[in-house]
């Protein structure tokens, strides 16, 4: 009888988490809606989303923030391209190349990485990436060094964790069987890893993927430190640029009126975003299986 209680009171535990957070996600989509809606139906959805300058204090003020849209875009892309592959290929090491010993001390350095905050990762972007980047790069048009690349190496650098994790273990549940059966039938050890081992592991490192997309499109204070901040149209790799989160955290704290609801709008359109980053993925993942 005891037993039963005890299961009943751990189901509905179980059920009021469950409830909590949905109400969370709730309460969080009914904040941003109620207040930047209406923002956006004020200034107008094409003058906001389509507008090229930002500019609050004018008069009249602007609210464009479709350079903020593209400076989103590219850095985000950016740090795909240059963090995906390398995230894969040290995930692939890590679960079927890597000495035991060796991965004693990676396999831990890989998590640590995870734990380091956003701000550590910022400095480092500072006093490492931009001054490299002014100084190797200057004829190319490299000013001051902070820039698209400068953001898109350091968000590249910063999603590896949450990539190399999530992949590792996809490729680890993958059965044994899959990489016994392809050495039966003469592959090598790479081969029967990268043929049959990768492949099955897909959906879990699509997952790693998308994970590491949600990072890089939400940092804000790493950002902040190396992007440039120019709220302006991107005008090439080595020049500045300013994200929709960097242009939330810089400006609300002394944003009121229309000017704090723009604001708001914009954290609506980034929520809008990254649910059809997530869409896509998921049509991609049943495409693939």
């Amino acid at each position: 009888m005891s037993g039963k209680i005890k299961e009943k009171g751990m189901e509905i535990l179980f059920l009021v988490c469950a409830l909590a957070s949905i109400a969370a996600v709730a309460v969080i989509c009914l904040f941003l809606f109620m207040g930047g809606i209406p923002a956006i139906g004020e200034i107008g959805a094409g003058e906001f989303l389509l507008g090229r300058k930002w500019a609050p204090q004018d008069v009249p003020a602007s609210f464009g923030i479709f350079p903020m849209i593209l400076g989103s875009v590219y850095v985000t892309g950016g740090a795909v391209l240059l963090g995906v592959p390398v995230g894969i290929l040290a995930a692939v090491f890590l679960a079927r190349f890597c000495p035991r010993p060796a991965y004693r001390v990676l396999g831990p350095a890989v998590q640590l990485m995870a734990g380091i905050p956003s701000i550590v990762y910022g400095f480092f972007g500072m006093v490492v990436i931009v001054p490299f980047i002014r100084e190797h790069f200057r004829r190319l048009g490299a000013v001051n060094g902070s820039s698209i690349l400068a953001a898109s190496i350091l968000l590249g650098i910063m999603i590896l964790p949450t990539v190399i994790g999530v992949s590792e273990s996809a490729l680890r549940a993958v059965p044994q069987s899959y990489y016994e059966g392809a050495l039966a039938l003469g592959a090598t050890h790479e081969r029967a890893v990268f043929f049959a081992v990768l492949p099955a592991a897909k959906s879990g490192i699509l997952a790693g993927v998308v994970l590491g997309v949600g990072r890089a499109i939400g940092e804000t204070m790493a950002v902040i430190m190396v992007a440039g901040n120019q709220p302006r149209m991107p005008a090439g790799l080595f020049k500045g640029v300013r994200t929709l989160t960097a242009n939330i955290v810089m400006e609300m704290g002394y944003a009121s009126g229309l000017h704090r609801e723009a604001l708001i709008a914009t954290g609506v359109v980034l929520f809008v975003f990254i649910l059809l980053i997530n869409l896509c993925f998921s049509l991609l993942k049943r495409r693939m299986n």
